[in-house]
C-alpha cells in the first residue's frame, strides 16, 4: 500500500521521492560497466570478422601488436597508396584510442579501391567490438557497424546510363 504523503502531480516531485537519485549539480554514480557481449576469439587468439563496402567484402583478423596493417598480404602503405583510403582504414582505431595496439590481417575481393577500404574500415569495427566488447558503444555512436548500403544503380534498357536518357535529336 502506497503512502498518501509520496504522492506525484509532477516529474520534479519523483526525483525527491526517489531518495538515490543524484542532486541537480552531481553527476550519476559510476557503476561498474560489465559488457553485454562477451569476447568472441578464435583458437589463435584473434577476433574474425566479415566487412562489406559496395560490391566489396573484407575478412578481417585482429590480434594485439604494433599496429601493423596487411591487406591481400600487403602492406597498407602499398596497397592503399592513397593517404585518404589510409585514413578511413584506421579510424576506428582513432575513435576508439588504440592506435598501434593492433595488428589486423585482412583479405578484400570484388569493388574498388575505395569500396575495398570501407569494407576493411567496417571489418575492423566488427573485429574491434568483438575483441573489446566495452568499446562497441564507442564505435557504433561513430556509425561504424552499420553496413553501408549503398550500391551503384544498375543501367536500365533505354537509357544511356542507370537514369539518363539518350540526347535527343529533332531531326
Amino acid at each position: 500500500m502506497a503512502d498518501e504523503n509520496n504522492t506525484v502531480s509532477d516529474l520534479s516531485d519523483l526525483k525527491d521521492i526517489a531518495g538515490d537519485a543524484p542532486a541537480a549539480g552531481e553527476a550519476a554514480p559510476a557503476t561498474p560497466a560489465a559488457p553485454l557481449r562477451e569476447q568472441e576469439l578464435d583458437a589463435q587468439g584473434r577476433a574474425y570478422a566479415t566487412g562489406r563496402r559496395k560490391d566489396a567484402v573484407a575478412r578481417v583478423w585482429l590480434k594485439p601488436g604494433t599496429g601493423k596493417v596487411t591487406v591481400n598480404g600487403r602492406d597498407q602503405e602499398v596497397y592503399f597508396a592513397r593517404p585518404t583510403l589510409r585514413l578511413v582504414i584506421n579510424q576506428p582505431f582513432a575513435i576508439s584510442d588504440r592506435e598501434g595496439q593492433y595488428d589486423v590481417v585482412a583479405t578484400v575481393k570484388g569493388g574498388g579501391l575505395s569500396g575495398q577500404a570501407g569494407a576493411v574500415k567496417h571489418g575492423i569495427s566488427q573485429a574491434l567490438a568483438k575483441y573489446e566488447p566495452a568499446l562497441r558503444s564507442t564505435v557504433k555512436a561513430a556509425g561504424f557497424l552499420t553496413r553501408d548500403s549503398r550500391v551503384v544503380e544498375r543501367k536500365k534498357y533505354g537509357r544511356a546510363k542507370a537514369r539518363r536518357s539518350f540526347q535527343f535529336s529533332k531531326r
